[in-house]
């Protein structure tokens, strides 16, 4: 059996002013510091360890991995950063309010923007400064291949590649692997793994800084996945997550 962990990264600035973040590269607020050392302080004390870590090339999932790590007293292991696990980009929503864009727009169509499967938020412009094409970390990345917007199929695409190409070879060989990322991420890598439906994907909420295990079989197809920690605590961190956008929260 092979075993893989994801986190979720802690709360970040636009998490806690409930903005739309996608490839904005904001830090940790203080509770997102706390929330990634108490990750690694229940993977310490689950007796968990790794080989290999990776990240985002987005500051909040890589300061995540090392407050994690430093609680694990693991920062000596390899660590691989790769735009291909950023979040899904939220095209010209990013920086925008969840609370003014759904009174703008309907609470209906923010869910839609947020959790369809297939349906994009309005792209940036090309001469937009928001463009990820102008940031220096993508540079060696033909511009083609760099999203003005992204559907959550497009993220489930483009880790899926990653997931299939990179971590699986790994995994196959028993490298103990954690994985920092974000929300849409984690969310297309868990539809890449397990095929859920669409209805299934829309109501999945993935909790900041609460590690989320994942038991393979050989052929790395999950036999199952639970988090670590208190359930009940669990449960309150998913529903803060499906609440952000509510006109009445």
């Amino acid at each position: 059996m092979y075993q893989v962990v994801l986190v979720r990264h802690g709360e970040s600035e636009y998490n806690r002013q409930n903005l739309f973040t996608g490839w904005t590269d904001v830090n940790l607020t203080e509770k997102g510091v706390h929330e990634a050392r108490e990750a690694g302080k229940i993977l310490k004390s689950e007796g968990y360890t790794f080989d290999l870590a990776f990240a985002s090339v987005l500051k909040r999932s890589i300061q995540t991995l090392h407050y994690m790590l430093d609680e694990m007293d693991l920062f000596w292991i390899p660590e691989e950063k790769s735009w291909k696990l950023n979040e899904r980009h939220y095209g010209a929503l990013q920086g925008l309010s969840k609370i003014d864009t759904a009174a703008k727009y309907g609470e209906q169509q923010l869910h839609i923007w947020r959790r369809s499967l297939s349906v994009r938020p309005p792209m940036l412009n090309e001469d937009d400064p928001r463009n990820p094409r102008n940031d220096v970390r993508y540079k060696d990345i033909p511009a083609e291949n760099i999203p003005l917007g992204e559907s959550l199929q497009d993220t489930v695409h483009r880790v899926g590649q990653y997931w299939h190409h990179r971590l699986v070879p790994l995994i196959r060989r028993n490298d103990r692997v954690l994985i920092s990322a974000h929300g849409n991420t984690l969310r297309a890598l868990i539809k890449y793994m397990e095929d859920i439906n669409e209805e299934e994907l829309t109501e999945l909420n993935i909790p900041t800084g609460i590690p989320l295990v994942y038991e393979l079989d050989e052929d790395v197809n999950p036999i199952r996945r639970f988090y670590l920690g208190d359930p009940d605590h669990v449960e309150a961190k998913a529903r803060e997550v499906a609440n952000q956008g509510k006109m009445n929260e």
